[in-house]
């Protein structure tokens, strides 16, 4: 799932196919109508459905689609990546300990929006990114792995973006592999 650039859904892709994890991805889903994630998937030949969250009335409808997608293409595992949006129970009761999530924060530490600006604004000296299982409670659920980033002097929200990115597209092959794991 993804809603932006789409460059951690390429760095899974490319993971894949140098054969870093065993995978598959059967199926990218975007809610936003051209965006970067759709026009990666198109550049490389994954399927991919728009699901724009704005043609729904509430959030769990947009969830149970999700999940009638997920199931007619036989998913075993949901990544969300950049997905920006909050997702409710219906999703994660379909797919609970196998809904993943990429948060630019060193969770517990700056949930929720903007985990980079926050960080920023707290004047923390190390931010980094966590990936973690998907409950209830937003940004709660189990870690699987962290990167840590320094905080440099000179940094503004763009330049920790970009290093705290580096880092998630390190570390997504590792954590799906961790949470494959769970799933045997």
């Amino acid at each position: 799932m993804a809603s932006g650039n789409g460059s951690n859904f390429e760095a899974l892709v490319s993971a894949i196919w140098n054969r870093r994890i065993h995978a598959e991805i059967a199926l990218l889903v975007v809610n936003n109508p051209g965006c970067g994630a759709q026009q990666r998937a198109d550049r490389l030949g994954i399927p991919w459905q728009l699901l724009n969250h704005r043609d729904y009335d509430s959030r769990t409808d947009l969830d149970r689609d999700l999940v009638e997608r997920f199931r007619a293409a036989d998913v075993e595992g949901i990544v969300m990546a950049g997905w920006m949006r909050i997702v409710t129970s219906e999703l994660i009761r379909a797919f609970p300990d196998r809904l993943i999530n990429i948060h630019p924060s060193l969770l517990p530490s700056f949930r929720g929006l903007d985990g980079v600006g926050q960080a920023l604004r707290a004047g923390v000296r190390i931010a980094g990114c966590t990936i973690h299982l998907v409950t209830e409670d937003l940004d709660a659920g189990p870690i699987l792995i962290q990167a840590a980033v320094p905080v440099l002097e000179t940094d503004d929200h763009n330049s920790l973006s970009q290093r705290i990115h580096q880092q998630e597209h390190h570390i997504l092959p590792i954590a799906l592999m961790l949470a494959a794991q769970r799933w045997r």
